[in-house]
């Protein structure tokens, strides 16, 4: 690595892990300043607070990131005598571009699964006794189009695999029930995929749904259910929560749903690809924009800068809300405001490459009042 590699990445550095503990700490004043009553009224100590906070960790942080770059590019102008000195400006802001894609996988594993579920775990923290993570649901309804079976789930909580007083109802073709199981509780073992179900009721109809056979059994073992634990769960789940690989599980087990009832889903998986991108773009704007060689450029330069990011900010969620809402592919949703911004910080690294200015570079430099 070269001398002035070190040194922009060093300078970069600094300045950039201030700025995210700069956010941190006035997130984290804003938020325990919001719940402190809640925090005193549930006595949960030092302990118990810390854990929670650090479950909120990851989705600040997915937002923190981006915002963070922008603060430290903002001052990139110390690398103008650098430029004078034969150095090309592609060149020099290779380390801050490398930079911004390490800052994009980062962003891309807080993201994976630990950012979506945060706002879960702050839900269920602040509606139930002190505990994290937990939930429970009572009055389940399950449609399997695919394999026609009906479940009517009384109550279980999110992550169990522990069904209670639950009742399936197996279909022909045509809809007519063949089987109908009622049990007392329902076990799914994930190691084999199967379903046990204790103190079962079995009753076989026929086509004209006369009772074939009953019996009542302490145990049944059924191996060939496609159900899952969390796709029961799934029409109480909202799209926005869900990690990846559970975006993916959700459209996959549900794809007889209509389209609009998939919109979401479909658009928040996308979503969850290309928010990450976000940092590299805004390194790609801000990086050229933060080299100024005068106090009026750098001025202009970083207003400019900060209304760009903020246009993108607000295209990710009109672009989200008409993917939501089934006005356009959950692909276009996604990626367009990236994509957008990105061919144009492209086009000011070109600008500033070869030393030229857009004609709005200026809008915000102050006017000098000339006197005779």
């Amino acid at each position: 690595m070269r001398l002035l590699d070190r040194y922009v990445i060093r300078s970069f550095l600094q300045v950039y892990l201030y700025c995210v503990a700069g956010f941190l700490s006035i997130w984290l004043i804003w938020d325990i300043s919001s719940n402190v009553s809640d925090l005193i009224d549930r006595d949960l100590g030092l302990i118990r607070t810390a854990e929670f906070y650090l479950t909120q960790l990851p989705q600040v942080l997915v937002i923190l990131l981006p915002v963070s770059l922008l603060g430290r590019m903002s001052r990139a102008n110390e690398v103008v005598s650098m430029l004078t000195a034969g150095v090309s400006l592609p060149r020099m802001l290779l380390p801050l571009l490398a930079i911004g894609i390490l800052m994009t996988l980062g962003t891309m594993a807080l993201n994976y699964s630990a950012a979506p579920h945060a706002e879960v775990a702050r839900r269920n923290y602040m509606s139930t006794s002190g505990s994290i993570g937990e939930s429970r649901i009572n009055g389940q309804i399950f449609r399997n189009r695919t394999d026609a079976r009906t479940w009517f789930i009384q109550g279980f909580r999110i992550g169990d695999n522990v069904f209670n007083n639950v009742q399936i109802l197996q279909q022909d073709a045509h809809d007519n029930i063949v089987t109908n199981y009622v049990a007392t509780r329902a076990l799914y073992h994930p190691e084999t995929k199967w379903w046990q179900l204790e103190s079962v009721k079995v009753v076989n109809y026929d086509e004209a749904g006369n009772i074939i056979r009953s019996e009542i059994l302490p145990s049944v073992t059924v191996t060939h259910w496609s159900e899952t634990p969390f796709r029961l769960s799934s029409a109480n789940v909202r799209a926005e929560f869900l990690s990846l690989p559970e975006l993916r599980e959700y459209i996959r087990f549900n794809a007889d749903f209509p389209v609009t009832l998939l919109a979401p889903f479909k658009t928040h998986l996308q979503y969850r690809l290309a928010l990450p991108w976000t940092c590299f773009v805004v390194v790609l704007i801000a990086a050229p924009l933060g080299v100024g060689f005068s106090r009026r450029g750098i001025f202009s330069s970083v207003a400019i800068a900060i209304v760009l990011i903020f246009s993108m900010n607000f295209l990710n969620h009109l672009f989200l809300a008409l993917g939501e809402g089934y006005r356009i592919s959950a692909w276009l949703a996604a990626w367009t405001p990236n994509l957008l911004f990105a061919v144009i910080g492209l086009y000011l690294l070109y600008l500033r490459a070869t030393n030229r200015e857009a004609w709005n570079f200026r809008v915000f430099a102050p006017r000098r009042i000339l006197s005779r």
